[in-house]
C-alpha cells in the first residue's frame, strides 16, 4: 500500500531512500509494470542519535491493524500535534509488550553512553544520578524507563520532527564554517608570502574563480526547462513529448507514489554537472553539495504545499500549470551568493584564534604536569636507588662477618640470615 513505505515519513517527516544517481534510460510508457509485488526498498538512516530506537518502535506500531488505519487517516498536522500518540491505547497487547522492552533497551543504552562520557572526563567511580542526567534526551519520558507510553511516542514524533526539520539549516552553518575556514587558510598562507609570491598566488586565485563561473546557463530547478532536459539527456525521450505525469512515474524511483528529498535531488544532476568537474581545480564537490541542497529546498518550498517534505503526484502537476513553471526566474548559483559577510569572517577568526589560545594553555598545563611528573619518577629512582644501595651493603657486611656454628648433627654450618627483602629486589 501507498502508505507502507512512508511511515517514517509521516511520524517524523523525513524517509531517506538509497539513491547514488539518476535512473537509467528506460521508457516506462512502453513497458508494463512487473506482476509480481516488490520488496519496499530500506530507508538511509536518518543520523539521528536514537535511529535505531525510533525505527523499530515504527515498525512494531506498523504491525497493529488499528494504529496503521489511523496512520492512513491522520494527516501530519494531527500528527505534529500529538493526535496520533493517543491511539497507542488501543494497540494490542503484544505490541505494547514488545514496545515496552524497546524503552528498557533504549534507557540501558543511553546509561551506558553516560558512564562512558562520565569515564571519559575522568570521573570513574563517581557516584552517577542517571535519572536527572537522562532528562537531557528528550525522545522518550525519563520518569519511566520502564513502559512505553502515550507521552513516549508523542515525545519520540515531536523529538524526531524538530531534529530532522533543523537538519538542513545545520548543513548550511557547517558549509558556511567550511567556506570562512578555507579563506581564512588562504589569507593566512599569503601572510608567508613575500610580495611577488603573494602577488601571483592572488592572481592565480582569481584565474581559477573566473574559470569556475563561466559554465553553461543552469535551468531554474523545477522547471519545464529543467525537467525537459532531464527528459531527454537521462531518459533519452523525445523533448516534444514531454509529459508531466510520465516524468513523475519515471523519477518516482520507488514506485510509491511520492518524490521524496533524495529523488528530487537526483533530478539536478545534470545541472550540477555543467558547473562542477571533480578534475577541475576551482570546483568543489563540498560547494556542489550544498548548491544541490539548495535546488532541493527551493522545489520543496515551491512545490511541497501540505509541508510534509513530500512531493505527491497532484502537487507536482499543480505546479506543472504554474507560469513560473513555463516562465522561471533566472537562478543564482553560489558564487554570485555570498555564504558569509566580511563581519562574520572576523568573527569565525578570532573565534578560532580563542581556541588556539585554550588549546596552547591546555598543551602548556599538560606539559608541565608532564615535567612533574618526569620529576617525581627521577625522585623515585634516586630513592630506589639509595634503598639499593644500603641494601646490596648490608648482606655483604652479613655474609662475611657471620661465625660458624655447629648444628646438632656435629656439623659445623655457617650461619644463613635473609637480610633482602623482595623490596630491593
Amino acid at each position: 500500500e501507498w502508505w507502507s513505505n512512508n511511515v517514517i515519513f509521516f511520524l517524523i517527516l523525513c524517509l531517506w531512500a538509497c539513491l547514488d544517481a539518476l535512473p537509467v534510460a528506460v521508457d516506462k510508457t512502453k513497458v508494463s509494470p512487473p506482476v509480481e509485488e516488490l520488496e519496499p526498498p530500506k530507508s538511509v538512516d536518518t543520523g539521528l542519535h536514537y535511529d535505531r530506537y525510533l525505527r523499530e518502535v515504527i515498525d512494531f506500531l506498523e504491525k497493529d491493524p488499528h494504529f496503521r488505519e489511523k496512520l492512513h487517516n491522520t494527516d501530519m498536522e494531527d500528527i505534529k500535534l500529538g493526535k496520533l500518540a493517543k491511539e497507542l491505547d488501543f494497540v494490542s497487547h503484544h505490541v505494547r509488550t514488545k514496545l515496552d522492552e524497546l524503552k528498557r533497551q533504549e534507557v540501558n543504552r543511553l546509561r551506558t553512553l553516560i558512564k562512558v562520557k562520565q569515564d571519559m572526563n575522568g570521573e570513574k567511580g563517581m557516584t552517577v544520578d542517571h535519572q536527572a542526567l537522562l532528562k537531557q534526551f528528550e525522545h522518550l519520558n525519563h520518569m519511566n524507563p520502564h513502559t512505553f507510553e502515550v507521552e513516549d511516542l508523542d515525545r519520540l514524533i515531536k523529538s524526531a520532527t524538530n531534529d530532522l526539520e533543523n537538519f538542513d539549516k545545520e548543513r548550511h552553518e557547517d558549509f558556511k564554517r567550511y567556506e570562512m575556514a578555507k579563506e581564512h587558510d588562504r589569507r593566512e598562507q599569503l601572510k608567508t608570502l613575500d610580495e611577488d609570491a603573494r602577488k601571483k598566488e592572488e592572481e592565480h586565485f582569481e584565474e581559477i574563480k573566473k574559470k569556475h563561473a563561466d559554465h553553461p546557463k543552469i535551468n531554474h530547478p523545477g522547471s519545464q526547462d529543467q525537467l525537459k532536459e532531464v527528459w531527454e539527456e537521462a531518459d533519452g525521450l523525445d523533448p516534444n513529448d514531454f509529459d508531466p505525469k510520465t516524468f513523475f512515474n519515471l523519477h518516482d524511483t520507488n514506485g510509491d507514489g511520492y518524490f521524496d528529498e533524495q529523488e528530487l535531488e537526483a533530478l539536478f544532476t545534470k545541472e550540477l554537472e555543467k558547473v562542477y568537474d571533480p578534475t577541475h581545480e576551482e570546483d568543489d564537490m563540498m560547494e556542489m553539495e550544498e548548491e544541490r541542497l539548495r535546488m532541493r529546498e527551493h522545489v520543496m518550498n515551491e512545490v511541497d504545499t501540505n509541508r510534509d517534505r513530500l512531493v505527491s503526484l497532484d502537487e507536482f502537476i499543480m505546479a506543472t500549470n504554474r507560469k513560473e513553471f513555463l516562465e522561471p526566474d533566472g537562478w543564482e548559483t553560489l558564487e554570485q551568493n555570498p555564504i558569509y559577510t566580511e563581519e562574520e569572517l572576523r568573527e569565525f577568526e578570532e573565534h578560532l584564534a580563542r581556541e588556539e589560545q585554550d588549546l596552547n594553555l591546555r598543551t602548556n598545563d599538560l606539559m608541565k604536569q608532564r615535567e612533574e611528573l618526569e620529576r617525581q619518577q627521577e625522585q623515585l629512582n634516586a630513592q630506589k636507588m639509595e634503598l639499593q644501595q644500603v641494601g646490596d651493603s648490608f648482606a655483604f657486611t652479613t655474609k662475611h662477618t657471620a661465625s660458624p656454628r655447629h648444628d646438632g648433627g656435629g656439623n659445623n654450618t655457617t650461619a644463613r640470615i635473609k637480610v633482602i627483602p623482595s623490596f630491593f629486589e
